[in-house]
């Protein structure tokens, strides 16, 4: 049976903080501990973001003349703007109140997935940016929480993300350790014995989206769930394995 169980008691995550340690009180407070096969540990950007120090204050920022012109476009402050294009490679789609831009880690994304919201009391003036390396710092954690014996256990980074023709939000895989965040299954057979040709499950991200059931998109204030109970894979590749290549893309 797999089982999904919040982590309450984290306190408000601030730069330097030593994150794993905080995990650990925290597994350790619901009797979570020690870690085993099965166990899936996912911990939202906002907290990894945080503990990292990738939070910016607006008022040290100083648009330039793109960023001052999308603003106009977009209808959005200007400062974020530029924000948005130093985290990305390219703009995607700039209207009234859309901006959408490729992330230098490669996701699609709305304002470069940098977020003024749940990022702790008196932050007005702030914005917070993704992980440098969500991939690496997973892999971090994962040696931190469950040493040398850390078989079958995974770290998922979780975000949010809006789907194109979808409304709504799902949680989503920008970061993975010690599972297969992408799991090819092609080459197998199906019931009836075909061939499989395409099929790549997408499985960081259903762990994700799993997670977001207790830690929620708004005031909840549950940053981090274990997931307990859940065959995982043998093998290991990051959530980068989950952006698709710039000459698969479909829709250029």
């Amino acid at each position: 049976m797999i089982a999904i169980h919040a982590l309450n008691d984290l306190p408000e995550i601030r730069a330097g903080d030593d994150l794993a340690a905080l995990l650990h009180q925290s597994l350790d407070a619901a009797g979570l501990l020690p870690l085993r096969k099965g166990d899936v540990l996912v911990v939202t950007q906002k907290i990894m973001s945080k503990a990292e120090g990738r939070m910016v204050d607006l008022n040290t920022v100083e648009p330039g003349a793109e960023a001052l012109a999308l603003a106009e476009k977009t209808r959005k402050d200007a400062r974020l703007v530029e924000l948005v294009l130093r985290e990305s490679s390219a703009v995607v789609r700039a209207v009234p109140h859309v901006l959408i831009t490729r992330h230098r880690l490669g996701h699609v994304m709305a304002n470069a997935g940098i977020d003024r919201s749940n990022i702790g009391p008196g932050e007005a003036e702030r914005a917070l940016l993704l992980p440098v390396d969500p991939d690496g710092s997973s892999g971090l954690l994962l040696n931190r929480l469950a040493g040398e014996d850390a078989s079958g256990i995974g770290i998922v980074v979780s975000d949010s993300f809006g789907r194109p023709w979808r409304h709504g939000v799902v949680g989503v895989a920008i970061g993975a350790a010690g599972l297969p965040a992408l799991v090819d299954r092609r080459g197998e057979e199906d019931r009836d014995g075909r061939r499989l040709e395409v099929t790549q499950i997408a499985l960081a991200d259903q762990i994700a989206t799993a997670a977001t059931l207790v830690t929620g998109e708004g005031a909840e204030g549950v940053a981090a769930a274990l997931i307990r109970g859940l065959p995982v894979p043998e093998g290991a590749n990051g959530a980068a394995a989950l952006v698709r290549p710039l000459e698969e893309d479909l829709f250029r």
